[in-house]
């Protein structure tokens, strides 16, 4: 192991207590709602009646963390690069503290707008909006004619076939049990993944897509990084999920299903779909209208409750308020691929293996460019078969840097293809 210099050694105690303290701070989990919640609101939907749910929060207080956190901030030296990680993810994590005590009020809003921002953000590169963008790839979808899907899109798998299918993929890929795939009968959302589990709603119908998305999005991301986290001998917290790592967890995550070529057209509207859902939220929407906007652009009763209480996780579900998550998707995609692309440009692709040695954002990683080199950080364990194959990464990259100088506009006419 790594001898440690004072100031390593200093950082590696903090981390320790940040790793401590936010033991109790689950977000996603304790913002989700109930699946009677679900339950009630479908049995009574199925009777032709959409009544407002009601969602009871927990009281919690986590005062005593917070002050922790305070202390780790003010103990940490910004000007170096695990303290800046320290005072930056420190926090994140109160932010997110404070979010949590006030559960149920408008309150969580701007809480969760300060940690993952608003639906009408610009892009990176001074780009459209993130709502425009959704609008744009909801207009591509809802012009394609699904008429082209091969059949092998269109069966539905049931849960219990996907759980034998990815576990027999996972199994193969570790060589050993170390992800379990299970089903659970509380879920709301279809699939949710941690470090050693995948969890598969009960009940549920998948499709091919959803599959290969589960083991590119989830496992070979979310929970890929989480366990090479736990490699990491001076920085625990880099197994954990932050949350202001979060834009680059999605964005890496629907990257993944992007190069891999396992993401669809009706994958990223229904993205979309939740990022136009929060923008309406804020400017006033309810639950139920959010809801029947789902509905009318195809989605099942049941979807279309998923996708409704994310938009409304922790916050009042009368208009005005929203949990803003959803928009981290397509902000985080844009930054990845462009980094990828800088990375290629200047020949520091290892920076994108380095991304899965832990939860961490992409200035991060470029921060601990002489922590790994120097053996404190350790590379990742695990990769997925997509970033070890460095040279069809590299071509992709390659093909997209000069696609992206032609310009659209300048392009003959579509019957003048036809002389080409």
């Amino acid at each position: 192991m790594t001898e440690l210099t004072p100031d390593i050694a200093h950082h590696a105690l903090l981390d320790a207590r940040m790793v401590r303290a936010v033991k109790g701070i689950r977000l996603l989990g304790l913002v989700s709602w109930p699946a009677s919640a679900q339950n009630h609101f479908l049995a009574e939907a199925a009777q032709g009646r959409y009544t407002m749910p009601v969602i009871e929060y927990p009281k919690l207080d986590f005062s005593e963390a917070r002050r922790e956190l305070d202390a780790i901030n003010r103990e940490a030296d910004h000007d170096h690069p695990l303290g800046h990680y320290l005072c930056e993810s420190a926090q994140s994590w109160s932010i997110a503290a404070e979010l949590l005590e006030v559960l149920g009020t408008p309150a969580v809003t701007t809480h969760s707008i300060r940690l993952f921002g608003r639906p009408d953000e610009p892009l990176p590169g001074a780009g459209p909006t993130t709502v425009e963008a959704a609008r744009h790839f909801i207009d591509i979808a809802n012009e394609l004619d699904r008429e082209l899907l091969a059949p092998s899109e269109t069966v539905a798998i049931s849960a219990t076939a996907l759980q034998l299918q990815l576990q027999s993929a996972l199994d193969d890929f570790f060589d050993r049990r170390v992800i379990e795939v299970v089903l659970d009968p509380d879920l709301i959302a279809k699939a949710a993944a941690g470090a050693t589990r995948i969890r598969l709603r009960h009940g549920a119908a998948f499709s091919d897509y959803d599959r290969h998305q589960l083991l590119e999005h989830e496992a070979f991301v979310h929970s890929l990084t989480a366990l090479n986290g736990r490699e990491q001998p001076h920085l625990q917290s880099l197994a954990l999920s932050s949350p202001r790592a979060t834009a680059t967890q999605e964005g890496l995550a629907v990257f993944a299903e992007q190069i891999t070529g396992t993401i669809d057209i009706e994958r990223m509207k229904r993205i979309s779909l939740r990022i136009e859902a929060v923008a309406m939220a804020l400017d006033g929407a309810n639950f139920l209208e959010v809801f029947h906007y789902f509905r009318l652009a195809g989605q099942s009763d049941t979807d279309s409750f998923t996708s409704a209480q994310r938009v409304f996780r922790g916050v009042p579900i009368t208009g005005g308020s929203a949990f803003t998550k959803d928009t981290v998707y397509l902000r985080g995609l844009i930054s990845v691929h462009t980094f990828f692309r800088w990375a290629l440009r200047q020949r520091k692709l290892v920076l994108g293996r380095r991304l899965f040695a832990g939860k961490m954002t992409l200035g991060d990683v470029q921060r601990f460019e002489p922590l790994f080199d120097s053996g404190v950080l350790v590379p990742p364990r695990w990769l997925p078969r997509w970033v070890i194959r460095a040279n069809g990464l590299a071509g992709m990259l390659a093909f997209s840097l000069f696609a992206n100088r032609i310009r659209l506009d300048a392009v003959p006419k579509s019957e003048d293809f036809l002389d080409i």
